[in-house]
């Protein structure tokens, strides 16, 4: 498959006003119906040039992530919704505006009749379209431009590999997405708002969290269904013993998937499990069938340069390559492995592992909920130590040691090793340092 080269692209993709889009309060939303929305949104936004999209339903992120591509405006899309996260996105962009979903039910109401052909919207492949934040090592958030071709370069191959997916039980019928994850991160943008704007595809409106509110998400949307979701989600879903309906695909990104939770839920599920490998700064150039593939394998076009300490990484859709702070191990001419991150390698007595492989040979010990191995000491500590928090209801400490030392060397053992009745995790799932060392720092030994 050629790589896209970059031009003005129309979304929806398909102008077929009767194409379904979105799945909302019980009823499917057309192209028609969606465009009518967009172009109302579009003209009750302001005069500014960056949209902060604090949207928490699907339907409204679509509505306004849209009409704001129709102005020749530029989403903002911040760390988080937090008031402090959305000053300091705001604060370098001049022009920018903030909506909800307020801004968006006043903009569509009251409801009229929508046009009867399919509007459609070209956005020139060199817009800026979207900028995305990321936490830099000093705490404040570093901007990434998306131009509208590069968004378009990975959404091509990640709706082909799920329709590669897809293929053998469905052919060429029409995917409908189920995301557990937000529209604002990266991930939750390219695999819920993107595919069903660019790639024929349709979402549910909707962010269910608990198994039985992805089930009834899942119950909601006719096959072949999409489940776009991460690690955390999945152990739960596997955990709660309860039946779904049929699931052609699971997708899985934000953290490492363990190969026997993928096989788990391939086994629970009766579906394949691909894993999505990208960032922020990339978006995703790789992926694999976790359950029975260790390899990754690129996207048509993406080069990876192994570095020590770091990878570079290129695209045809790029406007530049940039760096990933993974420590890959390339197996040509399109596959590699991941030996772990830059910042997720540690050091001790002069010895070297990997903070993912601890944390996933904790994750492997029987009665093992969640589980996050870290470093709690600051990076010019002259000792480095390792330290871990658990959730293993009905085990002790000695049974999850004893356990654990039968596959990690002593001096990567967790001191301390604290058992806690739940990670602080947020709606990705992932957990910042912060809140790791509030939990541990009370059981730190102050002489490492």
């Amino acid at each position: 498959m050629d790589a896209p080269r970059p031009q003005a692209f129309r979304f929806p993709d398909s102008a077929e006003p009767t194409r379904p889009i979105l799945w909302v309060r019980d009823r499917i939303l057309t192209v028609a119906e969606f465009m009518h929305d967009v172009e109302r949104m579009a003209a009750a936004l302001p005069s500014g040039t960056h949209l902060v999209n604090i949207c928490e339903s699907r339907l409204g992120f679509l509505v306004a992530y849209s009409a704001a591509l129709a102005r020749g405006h530029t989403n903002l899309m911040p760390p988080s919704r937090a008031p402090q996260a959305l000053e300091e996105a705001q604060a370098s962009f001049g022009g920018s505006y903030r909506c909800d979903d307020d801004c968006v039910a006043r903009a569509l109401a009251p409801r009229s009749v929508p046009p009867p052909a399919g509007a459609s919207l070209r956005v020139p492949g060199e817009h800026i379209a979207q900028i995305a934040f990321t936490s830099g090592s000093t705490g404040l958030p570093r901007a990434h431009m998306k131009r509208w071709d590069q968004l378009m370069g990975s959404t091509r191959f990640n709706a082909a590999r799920i329709r590669e997916c897809l293929a053998p039980r469905y052919g060429a019928a029409r995917p409908w997405i189920v995301a557990t994850v937000p529209a604002q991160h990266m991930y939750g943008t390219e695999m819920s708002v993107l595919l069903p704007l660019a790639a024929d595809m349709a979402v549910h409106s909707g962010r269910p969290l608990f198994p039985a509110e992805v089930g009834a998400a899942l119950a909601d949307v006719p096959a072949p269904r999409v489940l776009v979701t991460t690690p955390v989600h999945l152990r739960a879903l596997v955990e709660s013993g309860l039946r779904y309906p049929e699931i052609g695909v699971v997708i899985s990104a934000t953290a490492p998937l363990d190969r026997a939770l993928a096989q788990a839920v391939e086994r629970a599920l009766a579906t394949t499990v691909l894993e999505m490998f990208g960032s922020t700064e990339t978006c995703v150039i790789a992926a694999r069938l976790t359950a029975r593939e260790e390899h990754w394998t690129l996207y048509p076009g993406v080069t990876l340069t192994p570095g020590p300490e770091c990878a570079a990484v290129d695209a045809p859709w790029f406007a530049t390559p940039t760096t990933l702070s993974d420590v890959v191990e390339l197996v040509p001419p399109d596959r590699f492995l991941v030996r772990g991150r830059n910042i997720d390698m540690v050091e001790v007595a002069g010895k070297r592992a990997s903070l993912a492989d601890l944390t996933r040979r904790l994750l492997g010990i029987p009665g093992v909920k969640d589980a996050v191995a870290f470093q709690p000491d600051a990076d010019e500590a002259p000792v480095r130590r390792v330290a871990a928090l658990v959730v293993a209801p009905g085990l002790s400490l000695e049974t999850i040691t004893t356990q654990l030392s039968r596959s990690v060397d002593p001096v990567f053992m967790p001191r301390p090793l604290v058992l806690v009745p739940a990670l602080p995790r947020n709606e990705l799932g992932k957990v910042s340092r912060e809140a790791l060392l509030r939990l541990a720092t009370p059981h730190l030994d102050p002489t490492p």
